[in-house]
């Protein structure tokens, strides 16, 4: 889940042929945005130490082409990155 095509990490798979397109909107760039993005969330879990073994992120985009990344946890591991914000956000504030 790592990097682009790494098990879990579904971004990098772009299929021109299965979406809709409408005639003048950039869906590419809005995809490419969200990989990126994707590979760079899938990084920072791993770095924090979740156990993203069963973690998929999928990069798409809107019908207007503007990027989106999915995120679907395990509710464990949902509850892992949600204490790790928390953490987080107490340490923002203490030094904020």
């Amino acid at each position: 889940m790592d990097n682009p095509g790494d098990a879990g990490f579904d971004g990098a798979q772009f299929d021109p042929d299965a979406v809709l397109w409408v005639r003048g909107v950039d869906y590419v760039t809005g995809w490419r945005e969200a990989s990126q993005a994707a590979g760079e969330l899938g990084d920072a879990l791993t770095e924090a130490g979740v156990d993203v073994a069963g973690a998929k992120l999928r990069a798409s985009t809107t019908t207007d082409g503007s990027g989106v990344v999915r995120l679907e946890l395990s509710p464990g591991t949902a509850r892992e990155v949600a204490k790790l914000v928390r953490e987080a956000a107490t340490r923002w504030r203490k030094t904020g």
